[in-house]
């Protein structure tokens, strides 16, 4: 089984490649003027770029693709305020309300991911930029044929108001991450100076210019913050269309789309119309999509895939199914332990969780052995630590002797592997064991706390499809006797209490990027830990995770983030603060056979809110295979 992630995206594969060596990375690198400015197409976290000025398509699109036609689809990637299940407001940028998936599409930025390169980002809005040499100012100039959707032009002016704003204003997650921008100011129409503070994250200027674009004269006369059915006014690839609060929300391309000849965008944004529909339950949207109420679903529940796909479209071809690879780095997915109450303060507490977890049973006897076990938040890449460590991972780790666990300095925490039967018994034992060293003891058959208090864990979460996996662990928790149950509630309130902290535990899956830098703050830094609505779900509020994170975005070099994403994982998987959960490295798809992709999908995301696949923006519709479609109906 799958569900979401959270993470500066989040994404629901999963819940129910990441090599970063030196020969797959771009020969390109920017000019340096007389003064040591950069001026440069694109930008990367350690400036090198595979594309050089005068390219013309990424090469993982396929320049030729037909437009026309829809691709209807679930929700797979959530930010900000966004659900998975509902909807309420068309602005997904603040923390009121429930903002629609696919808004992102309505709104072009300063540049644009590259899916091929860890990183790169190239000229969307702005054609090219000028960085100081010290990296503090970055001057952008606009395209001038940039146009809202209205037709007035969209200039400079419009973005600075619009990081001011979203600086100002925004989700708290945007907020937190924009902490090292210092101004967005516009000098002209077609110049933008955006300023950092002197040692910000290399990536701040990453996420900076891939945030939306807003219209400064829409706004003149609306409240930005406010959570609103007005459709905003946009300049990306499409517009809104038809919706209907709570069910569905389509997208219609904008035919006329200034930007549609860009080097970033062709080949790309081929469907007339992105639709997304919206279910409250998985089996209930499972048999949606055996109906073609939408055409496309990554499947997300192990269950369903291995048990439900011989339906009469599967067997005579009109339904596809493919199992495509996943090289990004798969991220962490577990129960995520509140710390910040007292009943978790101990890592012995939060260890015995761990231990009493059965994931092989779970994995054998629930999700058809589908996936492998996650131990770290960098799984699936190069990032992860391995056995001892390194001589430099050494020198960043020795300073803190006597402020971590020793284990830090040796082979990095692993879960145990159960034997298999759903309750193993020495697991137990040893949970058992911690639970009392911890001064948590057995008093009428109930696990006290060291005040007296029975120890009781509520796990929380959104979606029925969830407690097959609570209940053989809910089981071995009671074992120990402690007072386990289970809580469901809906989207909304599940929102707002895991916003607010107001949990025990609870189960969730973030990802990083393949160059992690000041998006980790929202994950693990103290500060998040106090900030409603952070992603540090587990109350992380350790200094020397809060240095080893400084070191992760101070990194000069690749090599360097590597070494300190290596010390950093060893200390955190030492803080047992999450009980984690499974991972796998495809993803297993199905569509109804109106669709085509490229034969090769690009490595990293090519944006923050799709799963990967780029299914929204990479695929097409092919007429031929849905006459043919049709005739077989």
């Amino acid at each position: 089984m799958s569900g979401p992630p959270r993470s500066f995206r989040l994404s629901r594969r999963h819940l129910l490649g990441l090599s970063l060596g030196a020969a797959s990375l771009p020969l390109w690198r920017p000019a340096r003027a007389d003064d040591g400015a950069i001026e440069s197409h694109g930008m990367s976290a350690f400036d090198d770029l595979k594309y050089p000025a005068d390219f013309h398509h990424f090469e993982y699109v396929n320049v030729d693709a037909p437009k026309g036609g829809m691709i209807s689809l679930l929700p797979a990637v959530r930010t900000n305020n966004q659900s998975y299940q509902t909807f309420n407001s068309l602005n997904a940028f603040i923390l009121k309300g429930e903002g629609a998936q696919g808004m992102d599409l309505t709104f072009a930025t300063l540049m644009t991911r590259a899916g091929d390169e860890p990183d790169a980002v190239y000229g969307f809005a702005a054609k090219s930029v000028q960085i100081s040499p010290d990296k503090l100012i970055y001057r952008f100039t606009m395209r001038p044929e940039a146009r809202f959707h209205n037709g007035s032009k969209l200039t400079a002016h419009d973005v600075a108001w619009s990081l001011t704003t979203l600086k100002a204003k925004g989700h708290p997650l945007v907020v937190v991450q924009m902490r090292d921008m210092v101004s967005a100011e516009a000098p002209d129409d077609a110049t933008v100076v955006v300023k950092f503070a002197e040692k910000h994250a290399r990536d701040v200027p990453l996420y900076v210019v891939s945030l939306p674009i807003f219209s400064q004269a829409y706004y003149a006369n609306r409240t930005f913050e406010e959570s609103t059915l007005d459709t905003p006014l946009g300049s990306g690839p499409y517009k809104v269309g038809k919706f209907e609060v709570n069910r569905f929300i389509e997208f219609e391309r904008v035919k006329d789309w200034w930007a549609a000849d860009l080097p970033v965008n062709r080949g790309t944004f081929n469907f007339d119309v992105v639709r997304y529909e919206f279910y409250r339950d998985r089996d209930v949207a499972f048999e949606g999509f055996t109906a073609k109420s939408y055409l496309f679903r990554e499947e997300f529940t192990s269950r369903i895939w291995a048990t439900r796909y011989d339906f009469p479209a599967v067997k005579d071809g009109r339904v596809k199914r493919e199992i495509l690879p996943d090289d990004t780095p798969s991220g962490a997915q577990g129960w995520f332990v509140n710390t910040r109450r007292d009943k978790f303060k101990d890592p012995r507490v939060r260890e015995a969780l761990i231990d009493a977890f059965d994931f092989e049973w779970t994995n054998k006897s629930i999700m058809y052995g589908a996936y492998s076990r996650t131990v770290s938040p960098f799984q699936n890449s190069e990032l992860m630590a391995k056995g001892p460590p390194s001589p430099d991972e050494l020198k960043l780790l020795e300073p803190f002797h006597g402020q971590v666990p020793e284990e830090v300095f040796g082979a990095p925490f692993l879960p145990p592997v159960s034997d298999g039967s759903g309750q193993d018994r020495t697991l137990l034992r040893k949970a058992q064991q911690l639970l009392s060293e911890a001064g948590f003891v057995m008093k009428d058959g109930k696990r006290v706390s060291p005040s007296g208090e029975v120890f009781s864990i509520e796990f929380l979460y959104e979606e029925q499809a969830f407690e097959p996996i609570h209940a053989p662990y809910v089981k071995n928790l009671r074992t120990l006797g402690i007072d386990a149950t289970l809580r469901l509630v809906d989207a909304v309130q599940y929102r707002a209490r895991v916003e607010d902290f107001d949990f025990d535990m609870t189960m969730e899956r973030y990802s990083l990027s393949a160059t992690p830098g000041d998006a980790m703050r929202p994950f693990f830094s103290s500060q998040a830990a106090k900030t409603k609505g952070s992603y540090n779900l587990a109350g992380i509020a350790d200094p020397v995770i809060d240095v080893l994170m400084e070191k992760i975005i101070a990194a000069p070099a690749r090599a360097d983030l590597t070494t300190a994403c290596h010390a950093f994982d060893r200390v955190f998987r030492a803080g047992r603060y999450w009980v984690p959960q499974w991972y796998r490295n495809t993803h297993p798809v199905a569509y109804w056979d109106v669709f085509d992709h490229p034969k090769t999908l690009p490595r990293y995301q090519t944006d923050n809110y799709s799963s990967g696949l780029g299914e929204r923006t990479l695929w097409w519709y092919d007429a031929t295979k849905a006459a043919k479609l049709d005739q077989a109906k």
